[in-house]
């Protein structure tokens, strides 16, 4: 609603100004004082340049000139030549009721967010979940946008990590296919696979001459053929399904799993590849370091290059050996993804979700039933950490350089920083620390090491404190109604935490802070929505019903109450969250949203504390302040629905 009402305003002005022969473009303000309006036009200061008039003069004929507005009341000069807004307390009021701001702007073209992207060699760990809750919730937000989205989950099943836990299985452990085909059956495979992985990465160390075993594992697992072939893809798909039922456990879920053993048996790559060779984009290199190798020029991906460049500058993408790398596979990808290369995958149902939803996998052999269109998406976002920045700089240089150059200014590198620990959790989760590591703001962990923390270890030790709290407040509860509040607060918890910082912040996660009920946290924004049920919960218990808003709240009464100027601003200060939403997508940042949801629960809050709305007296202003709670509460609930996080019953 708020966007609306501040569309309305700057195209109005906009229109009366270009049929007076002054095109301008005419943006609103925010005033830091309430006194000074609702919103603030500065566009007689540009105005004043090319008119070379006082600012002030041009704002008094603006303002006398302009034509009725929708949703304002009063304009007014103030200053040096502002255009102060006043909004039309009642008519507000009124839309509101009559749902005016629940409907988003339809936007064509589809969106394609690639996020998660685990390498499927063992369970997901925290800095995966930083990736997935970020990706997750710019998807929640293009949709309450009004955007469509798909989300694709890239599994690099073709990899050196995947090769890696295959060496271990065949050459530390000495097991068959059919023999890990059985264990991966069991629970925690993920696991085992963690501290396979962690071993075979420490027996490289000490027998450097066994890294020819990860070579030739890869070769047979990207030819696919052999017993080490049949290992990489059992490995492979148990670990996928491991993390699909930890992200689920986070509310998150996929449409496609596009995976990297149908880019290279499916020709993509190969397809790519001419491509690049018949636009010149990639060439042979004759001698040097990279002789054998096809290479892709620094000038197409580099700004500071000066001088001549040699062989040494460029990226390689085809190996001397015929392997193609990470980035030139990404390459062909990216194509796909924008519907530039003329293939497809076929692709088959992976699991139907709890709620009915549909995940399809890639494959390379056709399915007999129907199956949707996937890729062909106008706009690209891939959710990678900040350290891979050079390689997908090196990915929209191969689109640019087929001249595809739309496409890749619509390619987004959704960046962010790593997640570390704070001393205390790494204490409290039994990681062991050094003197040194304890006096630190964050501790680093490392995954080759297997030095970190499992994600599922920290969603359950999430549950674990939060169900001791409800425990010890609601023992009168029934079992499982308590489980699922803690479950809720615990996923609230971590959602919100990993989203309140900007994506270029390293995280230092601390399991107190995050499930503490105070300050920014998800448990605090979600006690809010709680309270706000409350008031609604004990009209029934009390056996009185809902008013009927629509035939009690009219202009009239919306203006009478709404002139009371603490309840304007906290009705100001819950329908902006199309504004905040707007605002979060322009940026790129979802920590906004989630700002905007702390400053919404502390407003409510407040609300709640000033006015005991059901000792009310007056008939009128019961009825308006009911209203403005249950406002309050839908607002907050789709706040909090955009972050993924659910409200419990109770705290």
């Amino acid at each position: 609603m708020y966007v609306k009402l501040e569309r309305n305003l700057t195209q109005a002005v906009s229109r009366h100004l270009k049929a007076s022969g002054a095109d301008l473009d005419v943006a609103a303000e925010q005033p830091k004082d309430p006194k000074h309006g609702d919103l603030a036009l500065p566009v007689a200061f540009a105005l004043s340049k090319l008119l070379r008039k006082a600012p002030r003069l041009i704002a008094e004929q603006l303002a006398s000139e302009l034509p009725p507005i929708e949703g304002v009341a009063k304009i007014e000069v103030a200053g040096g030549g502002y255009l102060n807004v006043r909004f039309d307390r009642g008519a507000v009021g009124q839309s509101l009721l009559q749902g005016a701001d629940l409907t988003a702007d339809a936007s064509t073209g589809k969106v394609i967010v690639e996020h998660t992207n685990i390498n499927p060699n063992k369970a997901a760990h925290i800095g995966h979940l930083r990736n997935a809750i970020l990706g997750d919730t710019f998807v929640r937000m293009l949709r309450a946008s009004g955007r469509k989205v798909e989300v694709q989950n890239y599994i690099d099943n073709t990899g050196v990590q995947v090769a890696d836990v295959v060496v271990g299985f065949h050459h530390l452990e000495k097991k068959s296919a059919a023999e890990v085909e059985v264990l991966c059956r069991s629970d925690k495979f993920d696991y085992l696979c963690w501290d396979l992985y962690a071993r075979t990465s420490a027996f490289y160390t000490g027998n450097p001459e066994a890294v020819q075993w990860r070579r030739d594992t890869l070769h047979a697992i990207e030819h696919g053929g052999g017993e080490l072939a049949r290992l990489g893809h059992i490995v492979a798909d148990a670990i996928v399904n491991c993390h699909l039922d930890t992200m689920w456990r986070l509310g998150i879920l996929y449409d496609v799993l596009p995976r990297e053993s149908e880019i290279l048996h499916l020709q993509f790559w190969a397809t790519a590849f001419e491509q690049l060779k018949q636009r010149g984009a990639v060439y042979l290199v004759e001698e040097g370091k990279n002789k054998g190798c096809w290479v892709m020029a620094a000038a197409h991906f580099r700004d500071d290059t000066t001088g001549e460049e040699g062989d040494d500058d460029a990226k390689v993408i085809v190996r001397s050996n015929g392997t193609v790398t990470y980035v030139g596979k990404d390459i062909a990808y990216q194509m796909w993804k924008f519907g530039l290369l003329g293939k497809d995958f076929h692709y088959k149902p992976l699991r139907t979700y709890p709620n009915g939803h549909v995940a399809w996998v890639a494959t390379d052999e056709a399915w007999d039933g129907p199956s949707p269109g996937f890729g062909g998406g106008t706009e690209v976002y891939n959710v990678i950490d900040s350290r891979q920045s050079y390689l997908q700089d090196v990915v929209v240089a191969g689109l640019r350089a087929l001249k595809f150059e739309q496409q890749a200014d619509n390619s987004i590198h959704f960046s962010y920083e790593m997640v570390a620990l704070s001393p205390r959790t790494c204490v409290e989760l039994g990681i062991p620390l050094s003197e040194e590591d304890s006096k630190k703001a964050y501790v680093e962990v490392s995954g080759r090491k297997g030095l970190g923390v499992k994600a599922d270890d920290l969603i359950d030790k999430l549950i674990e404190k939060a169900r001791a709290e409800v425990d010890a407040r609601h023992q009168d509860k029934p079992e499982a109604e308590r489980a699922e509040v803690a479950r809720r607060i615990a996923v609230g918890a971590l959602r919100y935490f990993m989203l309140k910082f900007t994506r270029n912040t390293v995280i230092a996660f601390d399991l107190q802070e995050a499930l503490s009920f105070e300050g920014e946290t998800g448990p605090y924004v979600q006690y809010s929505a709680v309270r706000a049920r409350n008031i609604f919960r004990k009209m029934e218990e009390r056996g009185e019903q809902m008013p009927d808003f629509a035939a009690l709240l009219n202009r009239e009464a919306f203006a009478r109450q709404l002139e009371f100027e603490p309840f304007w601003q906290l009705l100001l200060n819950a329908m902006k969250l199309d504004k905040a939403l707007a605002s979060a997508l322009a940026s790129g940042e979802p920590g906004h949203m989630a700002k905007y949801a702390f400053t919404l629960a502390q407003a409510f809050n407040a609300f709640y504390h000033d006015y005991p709305i059901l000792k009310e007296e007056n008939p009128e202003k019961r009825v308006f302040l009911l209203w403005l709670a249950l406002y309050f509460r839908r607002q907050l609930e789709a706040t909090l629905d955009i972050l993924g996080i659910q409200a419990p019953d109770y705290m």
